[in-house]
């Protein structure tokens, strides 16, 4: 089984850097649909959504914000670490289809308090940014080599 690592308050410098993406699905939405409560038509409505600005269907915006949260998460600092505060400025939509490649650059460390701060880049697999903002994080203070938990699947019906 996979393992997933961080890195402490100590070990992370400014201008450190990684990347992490996911291919957004039919599913991915849908779910996140029925997670956050917004059946927004055009997420969910192909007719609709082509009538739309965008022409076809669109992810939430949070969804992006959600594959933001997964980098903090399991890249850096990764396991351990305490998501305080983002800020958000979406630039363009993401469809089915597309792969989502978060980048993140530590930007600032506050001694004092743990803190970590990062920008936040997500982009489209035509290297498009769909998404910017800044991230606030309580960095780990101890190291860890866990067991990547093995997602469960999840059956939608109507």
């Amino acid at each position: 089984m996979p393992t997933i690592s961080n890195y402490t308050f100590d070990e992370i410098s400014i201008g450190q850097t990684a990347t992490y993406a996911k291919t957004i699905g039919e599913q991915d939405i849908v779910q996140f649909a029925v997670l956050s409560g917004d059946a927004n038509p055009v997420h969910l409505d192909a007719g609709y959504a082509a009538t739309t600005q965008f022409g076809e269907r669109i992810a939430h915006g949070m969804l992006t914000g959600a594959i933001i949260s997964a980098a903090l998460a399991m890249k850096l600092p990764g396991p351990g670490s305490i998501y305080l505060s983002q800020s958000l400025r979406f630039t363009a939509p993401v469809t089915i289809g597309d792969v989502v490649t978060v980048k993140l650059e530590v930007t600032d460390k506050n001694e004092r308090r743990g803190f970590v701060t990062m920008h936040t880049e997500a982009v489209n697999q035509d290297g498009k940014r769909v998404a910017t903002g800044e991230a606030q994080l309580l960095a780990p203070k101890e190291k860890l080599v866990l067991q990547q938990p093995e997602l469960p699947t999840v059956t939608l019906s109507t």
